[in-house]
């Protein structure tokens, strides 16, 4: 296979964190999954499957998923949170946080891992119904769930809902009452924990939709937070089996500390509940947020090295406490799918605009540039888009994107990966560096699209979404048809 060692400066134009790549051909393993390589002609394969045989019988754009990578990322979650805990409180509950990419072979991988199954909505739970999972192993989220999916809840007797207000609190009570049932519930808190992540997908401060807020100052009652006024209420329903308290503090998160202080918030949140109100609290969950790479320099912690950390400062705080540790439940999902995924896409037209940058310095930091000049971006648009990632619309997510067709001898160009969506703002990938030869017909990869992309898909200028394929040992098949415009037009009530 031939490679292209480069030497080339970079483009003014590119992030500071974007660097020249040595190799535009090679691979940076962590964004993607196991089993995925270029073979003797350079082209990309999964398992030995070729990108342009999936092409050819799926289709682009397609996601084409490694079931193998899946299982092998949540053993590797099951096993080190327990191996980390056993000592503690015997062992990890891990729920498998269905929002990131759901169907019904997901759903079955999960189960056959030892892993549990977080939902988000009644959708969710028709899918986990469709696949069999038990519903002692499903939990329920959600800040504003319907009476309908409540019931549901109940009906599939679902081992936890997780209730984020005092108002649903008494909602899920009355409920459950009425149908003579219990109601297993644990109590969604923001410990005020400010994640290093996007404003976005930070979920622990106060100022947002989410839980039952920790501060004092936060109900009409003096002195009480909203999180302690709802321990109190649900230890008065007799519908209602308090099962303990939840947490989770934002997304893509690399480092361990604010992992460490919302565990130790919660804990010292339980404790004083044990002591004031006589109530023991069985469970505490954590929550999830583990990061991935998406690009090279992004820095993914492995599973083992977070289980330890958490697992420290748990054994610690509950010593610190005098209190016997709750039973711990963890809820990965990015970490587990995100880079089983690639999205294949094909390239269609090309243009280079010249932009504006300030002259080069020579090394001088007292030079001043006299003027501007101008530096080269290609644009590089593809058969998908905003459609099938809206991530860096809506969190201006960096991605990465390598030639998957062919190996090139080219000289890298910065260049931006765009949809071919009626929106200025379409990016898919807004900087990397690609061969200078790319052409129309070529195939990109997009790695690290199996969280959040198919699942925030949409039928923007009606787009029919791509479908996702799964390889495993050498063999694809669709785990999720792409639609057709068919199934568009079908809902289309119009004469």
């Amino acid at each position: 296979m031939t490679t292209n060692p480069s030497t080339a400066a970079p483009s003014p134009l590119a992030p500071d964190w974007l660097a020249v790549p040595d190799d535009l051909n090679a691979l940076h393993e962590p964004m993607w999954a196991g089993g995925v390589e270029r073979n003797d002609g350079g082209e990309l394969t999964i398992d030995g499957l070729a990108v342009s045989d999936l092409q050819r019988q799926f289709g682009t754009p397609l996601f084409v998923m490694s079931e193998n990578d899946f299982r092998a990322r949540a053993r590797a979650f099951s096993d080190a949170f327990n191996d980390a805990f056993a000592d503690i409180c015997g062992g990890v509950d891990v729920y498998y946080a269905g929002k990131s990419f759901l169907c019904t072979s997901v759903v079955r991988w999960v189960e056959e891992e030892g892993l549990r199954l977080d939902t988000a909505s009644g959708g969710e739970l028709a899918v986990a119904a469709r696949a069999g999972i038990p519903g002692a192993d499903v939990a329920l989220h959600g800040n504003n769930k319907s009476d309908a999916e409540i019931h549901r809840a109940l009906d599939m007797k679902l081992g936890r809902i997780v209730v984020d207000s005092l108002a649903e609190l008494d909602r899920v009570a009355k409920i459950a009452a009425a149908r003579g049932e219990t109601a297993k519930v644990m109590l969604r808190l923001t410990p005020g924990v400010h994640a290093h992540t996007h404003e976005f997908i930070a979920t622990a401060h106060e100022d947002q939709k989410f839980g039952l807020s920790m501060a004092g100052d936060s109900t009409e009652q003096a002195g009480l937070s909203a999180a302690e006024e709802a321990v109190a209420a649900a230890s008065g329903y007799a519908s209602v089996e308090l099962l303990g308290l939840h947490c989770h503090i934002g997304s893509q998160i690399f480092e361990p500390d604010g992992f460490a202080l919302a565990a130790e918030k919660l804990l010292d949140f339980l404790a004083a509940m044990q002591a004031k109100y006589s109530i023991v609290l069985p469970e505490l969950d954590l929550g999830g947020g583990y990061g991935i790479a998406y690009t090279p320099v992004d820095t993914p912690r492995p599973a083992a090295e977070i289980a330890q950390a958490m697992a420290a400062v748990v054994r610690s705080k509950c010593a610190e406490l005098g209190i016997a540790a709750p039973r711990i439940s963890i809820e990965p999902g990015r970490a587990i799918v995100g880079s089983t995924t690639f999205t294949l896409y094909e390239v269609g037209t090309l243009k280079t605009v010249r932009v504006d940058a300030p002259a080069p310095d020579a090394g001088d930091p007292d030079a001043h540039a006299a003027k501007n000049v101008t530096y080269p971006r290609r644009y590089v648009s593809v058969d998908g888009g905003m459609s099938d990632n809206p991530r860096p619309v809506l969190y201006d997510a960096d991605y990465s994107a390598i030639l998957a067709s062919r190996a090139s001898a080219a000289a890298p160009q910065l260049s931006r990966v765009v949809g071919k969506h009626c929106e200025s703002g379409d990016i898919v990938v807004r900087d990397v560096y690609l061969p200078e030869d790319v052409a129309a017909g070529d195939l990109l990869a997009v790695p690290g699209t199996g969280a959040y992309c198919w699942a925030l898909s949409s039928n923007y200028n009606y787009l029919a979404r791509p479908g996702v394929v799964a390889v495993r040992d050498g063999s694809a098949r669709l785990i999720v048809r792409g639609e057709t415009e068919e199934d568009l037009l079908n809902r289309d009530m119009g004469v």
